[in-house]
């Protein structure tokens, strides 16, 4: 086994060092990313890049006529992502870490600070060590939003959905996926 893979011993020690359900856990970790931190044929963590948070953190995104495949990603490929991924950190390494979820859990650059770190690129340093920092890097980033914390501690998934998603959570059946997921684990 890759020394970087997060073991169920792993997620149960860190569930319950915050206070939620393993099942509730493995819930937003099967979700989020299929159970999987680091992209199998190429070793890289996984990633989301955000190309509108790009555009609100990068204001003169437009001045730069070099670098544009960053504004077209394909979700869920992670070929793609880190294509688009790269041209944006051409541009701007700090604006495209901040404008990509990371990990097993997802969480966005731009909650570096909330985190802990005193700068997004320690907060991906952080998370490329291995999964169970991106387990421990999501449990953060839930415990620092209270409502979040309550909501997955009460299994309230559509109300988790809304915080950890956003209002078009329901277009992508977020919270019924948190439930399906959480059921497989109890």
């Amino acid at each position: 086994m890759d020394q970087r893979t997060i073991t169920p011993g792993q997620v149960k020690a860190l569930a319950a060092s915050y206070g939620v359900e393993y099942a509730a856990l493995m819930a937003v970790i099967t979700v989020e990313s299929s159970g999987v931190g680091f992209n199998p044929p190429t070793g890289k963590i996984i990633i989301r890049f955000e190309p509108t948070w790009f555009k609100r953190l990068k204001t003169d995104w437009q001045d730069d006529t070099v670098h544009t495949t960053w504004e077209n990603t394909g979700v869920g490929n992670q070929a793609a992502q880190w294509a688009a991924f790269d041209n944006a950190f051409a541009e701007s390494a700090d604006d495209a870490m901040k404008s990509t979820s990371v990990g097993m859990m997802q969480v966005m650059g731009f909650h570096y600070d909330e985190l802990h770190f005193e700068n997004v690129g320690q907060m991906w340093d952080f998370a490329k060590v291995s999964e169970a920092n991106q387990v421990e890097l999501g449990l953060r980033f839930i415990k620092s939003e209270p409502v979040l914390m309550l909501a997955l501690q009460a299994k309230s998934w559509e109300l988790f959905a809304l915080h950890y998603n956003g209002e078009n959570y329901k277009e992508n059946e977020y919270d019924t996926k948190l439930l399906t997921a959480y059921k497989k684990f109890i």
